[in-house]
């Protein structure tokens, strides 16, 4: 009654080693300023997105859209 023992798996013959090859040094500056231009590019005048209405009906319902514009606190942003 109860469970049968499994039966074990046979042990495999591989052995996996984890070494890192040698880098050339020069590679690596050029690899990492190419992913800097690609992943670190940021438009210098961003155009305004518009989000959908569904959102905003959920924003305006959550009360997040009620912003005093004359506020001290966010006159800094307004500069």
């Amino acid at each position: 009654m109860g469970n049968k023992a499994a039966k074990p798996e046979p042990k495999k013959d591989e052995i996996l080693v984890k070494v890192m090859p040698p880098l050339d040094p020069t590679y690596v500056r050029w690899l990492a300023r190419d992913l800097e231009r690609i992943y670190g590019y940021t438009p210098k005048y961003p155009c305004a997105v518009k989000p959908p209405d569904h959102y905003i009906e959920y924003m305006r319902l959550q009360g997040w859209l009620d912003v005093d514009l004359n506020d001290p606190d966010l006159a800094h942003l307004f500069k």
